[in-house]
């Protein structure tokens, strides 16, 4: 495999400055959501002041069953789709035993370019790295989902009469890891529209790089310039 991967970076300069394109796209969006949304209004801005206005009423009640079931909505959410990237891989997977027969399929695709079994392994292998790393992303999530229960639970009740200061303490704390839950779900989510992305790449290096260019508008146009975010910043509670 390794004879493979080196065989296809020495011979498709196309291909792999379209590979260097994704990449900057998919970790400099990353990046770029990582940076700017601890003060730039955008979706991941507005939920955790929403987090933290949830935990703080949430700390306010001595029955919290309705609270923890919210997490436990959220979990189930994560866990759909953690169960679904290892669907996806065990295809993939499936995939690279069916080579021959799949770039049979691809001939015929219109503008699609001529590709070698090596080519296409590649090409594979980065679909199922997506995967891979999107799998790492939800299963982190909802471990750490299932912190925030333990939290909740664990936060002092009214009835003992904890300082402003001890309860100030709980709801940054808490609101942080979901937040930091939320973050791990969505850098996976993200995965599943960049392997979208890489799908151009079976048919062109030119469609490949397009689409990711096509992605990263989306995300970025669905974060930070939606109606939906325009809603909620109309209701946005104090930090």
């Amino acid at each position: 495999m390794s004879t493979v991967i080196t065989e296809f970076f020495s011979t498709n300069v196309m291909d792999v400055i379209a590979l260097v394109f994704f990449v900057s796209c998919f970790k400099g969006y990353l990046y770029y959501t990582g940076l700017r949304s601890a003060d730039t209004p955008c979706l991941a801005f507005a939920m955790h002041r929403f987090r933290k206005q949830w935990i703080r009423m949430a700390l306010t009640r001595d029955n919290r069953i309705a609270d923890t079931n919210i997490v436990a909505n959220l979990e189930r959410n994560v866990s759909f789709f953690a169960s679904s990237s290892l669907l996806v891989l065990a295809g993939l997977v499936t995939l690279l035993s069916a080579s021959d027969a799949v770039l049979g399929i691809l001939a015929e695709v219109p503008f699609s370019d001529p590709t070698s079994r090596g080519e296409w392994e590649v090409k594979v292998l980065v679909l199922i790295t997506l995967f891979v790393y999107s799998f790492f992303k939800f299963t982190w999530a909802l471990r750490q989902y299932g912190l925030v229960s333990v939290m909740i639970g664990g936060a002092p009740e009214l009835s003992l009469k904890p300082s402003a200061e001890e309860m100030s303490r709980h709801v940054d704390s808490i609101s942080k890891m979901s937040s930091k839950a939320s973050g791990n779900f969505n850098n996976g989510l993200r995965s599943y529209y960049f392997a979208m992305a890489a799908l151009g790449w079976f048919v062109n290096a030119w469609l490949f790089i397009a689409l990711s260019a096509l992605v990263v508008f989306v995300l970025y146009r669905r974060e930070f310039k939606s109606d939906t975010l325009g809603i909620m910043m109309e209701d946005l509670p104090e930090s």
